[in-house]
């Protein structure tokens, strides 16, 4: 018989070969999604060369350009389980490590890995029987969709690993797919059977399709405690999903109504309107990685340094132009918090609560002005036209930056901060070195609303731009270290793909339910007023804002308020700037605002300090919320004079 010290020698060695392969397959993946990135921005531009040349186009290339953007986001989603990146409510940084912290972690990553495997089975069913046997130039559609099940297995895979648990406890995430792969059997027998089923099978289906509406309120309850736990918010989306869709119609899920979800997924992905969000990503990454943020506080410190408070001017006006960039306000607080911090707190001597306060609640103000992602959703979602959002956030966006600056002038006058002499040498000199980076808005709105470029074009015109410019042309970054700019970018990526994805099902679900018509109708009979459901509105967007992300609240929140905005007589376009500044207020509210959170990391103080450092300019931002909700005018005026 075997000795214990012989399978545990056999153990080593398996462990020992799978850590010597594990880095080679990582690379291969991280190489696949950044090669799908990459040709997602360079199909477009060959798209436009050849309309230029030859006046045609490239055959199929918009729905390979569509696949390309399903890759790039599923083979993200691996990445950012790979590296615990998606995005989660994650109360649980409250609770002390610990027995009781791990047996959570063990938790969601276990409730991840059931629901990631259905949602494999899902799609396998919506491939083999929803999905048409269309080709993509030469390669089926089946063939390119086949990368849902293959993802969502080796997401599943990976929340198990991340349990950490070994030797016979092992058994445990075994046990939990195994349960997932029964949970999935009416959609398993449709693979097998398609819709004539043998009647046994179809009895058994029956019977999955009478428990579902029992178990509908408490999974819902359970997943809801989960996500509050730190289960992804993915996770969480396309879990409500799966079990509301499947308790809503008994008779539909005996064909296996749960491959709707992985439909939603599919369809929700290689949607034309979300291109720009990856493309315009990159171009943030780039930015934030180069050395343009420090070229461009050095040109606006010598243009505004003259002026009592000009540092203020300058910190922000660079934030809200590379948030408008990024779409991300945490990346502004990481790229450029250092630099400005030591020009504000150690060079003029701002007191540091000041100075840690402002770069917090600045970092999140350019997401008003275009090219931002969240303006883009936000389009996509009220079906107007992207270019009525990026005219209505302008207006609104300038009143926050004036608001913050005025804000921050008043404080230096308080506390007597030092000019500095406007030098026009040095003045036009900086220009100069940052001239490159300053047209890059430029050239892009005069594209756009110039009608030369649709949306995913200038994005991908944009990146190149910008590789140009840091790579070629300032030498900022080697080529060596692009790739190190694309794993940064890629949790980005995937994780807003990813709640992008299941957020689709989820709003569909909503949709089918007329739950919107039906909010909207009680709405209208318990509040005549439209001023009292604005207020009501900002209330429950603020209160949104602290627990849902950004795109989350997007997807899942705008929907129900788009009928309440008819009934009330709300322009659309007003009710999406209101919708975006409420949600930006709540990146720097306690106790879950992103920000702060980043802030505290950046800055390294202790999270209830930079509450504390925060709250005068959450108050100036409130401010700013009420003038945008109340004078609609600010965010229609430039789009009925120019749209």
């Amino acid at each position: 018989m075997e000795s214990t010290a012989a399978r545990q020698t056999d153990g080593n060695r398996l462990n020992c070969c799978f850590g010597k392969i594990k880095p080679r397959l990582y690379f291969i993946e991280d190489v696949f999604c950044i090669t799908s990135l990459v040709l997602l921005a360079v199909l477009p531009l060959l798209e436009l060369l050849v309309h230029f040349l030859f006046k045609t186009g490239i055959p199929a290339s918009s729905g390979f350009i569509v696949h390309f953007l399903l890759f790039s986001a599923l083979i993200g989603g691996m990445i950012c389980t790979r590296n615990e990146s998606h995005l989660a409510i994650s109360l649980m940084q409250y609770v002390p490590e610990g027995l009781i912290r791990n047996r959570i972690k063990i938790s969601t990553n276990l409730i991840s890995a059931f629901i990631s495997i259905i949602i494999a089975w899902s799609s396998i069913s919506f491939i083999k029987m929803g999905l048409d046997e269309s080709m993509i130039g030469f390669i089926p559609r089946r063939v390119l969709a086949s990368i849902i099940p293959f993802a969502f297995t080796i997401i599943a895979i990976r929340f198990a690993r991340r349990t950490n648990l070994t030797g016979w406890k092992i058994i445990i995430p075994v046990c939990v797919i195994l349960l997932a792969t029964i949970v999935s059997f009416p959609v398993i027998a449709k693979v097998i059977w398609g819709f004539e089923k043998p009647e046994m099978i179809e009895d058994i289906c029956f019977i999955f399709a009478d428990i579902a509406p029992y178990v509908k309120l408490p999974v819902v309850i359970f997943l809801i405690i989960a996500a509050l736990a730190g289960t992804p918010l993915f996770v969480i989306l396309a879990g409500l999903s799966l079990m509301l869709l499947q308790a809503s119609d008994p008779w539909l899920a005996v064909d296996g109504v749960m491959d709707t979800v992985a439909n939603k997924i599919y369809f929700g992905l290689i949607n034309q309107n979300i291109i720009a969000i990856p493309l315009f990503a990159i171009v943030g990454f780039f930015l934030s990685e180069s050395k343009a943020g420090e070229r461009l506080v050095n040109t606006f410190r010598s243009f505004f340094g003259w002026i009592p408070g000009g540092i203020i001017i300058v910190s922000v006006i660079i934030c809200a132009f590379f948030t408008s960039f990024t779409g991300a306000s945490g990346i502004t607080i990481l790229a450029l918090g250092g630099i400005l911090y030591a020009i504000l707190s150690e060079h003029l001597k701002y007191p540091q609560k000041f100075s840690i306060g402002l770069l917090t609640s600045v970092g999140s103000i350019g997401l008003l002005f275009p090219p931002s992602l969240p303006l883009i959703l936000v389009g996509t979602v009220l079906l107007v036209d992207i270019r009525h959002l990026f005219l209505g956030g302008i207006i609104p966006g300038i009143i926050l930056v004036i608001a913050m600056i005025i804000f921050g002038i008043i404080i230096s006058f308080k506390i007597k901060i030092p000019v500095e002499k406007f030098e026009l040498k040095k003045a036009l000199t900086s220009l100069k070195g940052s001239s490159l980076e300053i047209l890059l808005p430029i050239f892009l709105i005069t594209a756009y609303f110039g009608g030369f470029l649709n949306l995913t074009q200038l994005g991908a015109v944009a990146v190149l731009y910008i590789f140009i410019v840091e790579v070629i042309i300032h030498r900022d970054i080697k080529i060596t270290e692009i790739k190190k700019i694309f794993d940064k970018a890629i949790p980005i990526i995937g994780g807003v793909l990813s709640i992008l994805a299941a957020a689709s099902a989820f709003s569909y679900y909503i949709v089918d339910t007329q739950a919107p018509a039906n909010v909207a109708s009680w709405m209208q009979s318990a509040i005549s007023s439209k001023l009292i459901f604005l207020l009501l509105l900002n209330v429950a967007l603020l209160v949104i804002g602290l627990f849902l992300d950004m795109f989350s609240a997007i997807l899942i929140v705008l929907p129900l308020i788009i009928p309440l905005g008819e009934i009330y007589g709300i322009d659309p376009v007003h009710l999406g700037i209101i919708f975006l500044v409420n949600l930006e207020v709540g990146y720097i509210t306690p106790p879950v605002g992103l920000n702060l959170f980043l802030a505290s990391y950046r800055f390294q103080k202790p999270f209830v300090e930079i509450c504390k450092f925060v709250f005068p300019f959450m108050l100036v931002r409130l401010v700013v919320v009420l003038l945008v909700t109340y004078l609609p005018w600010l965010s229609t005026w430039l789009v009925s004079l120019f749209g």
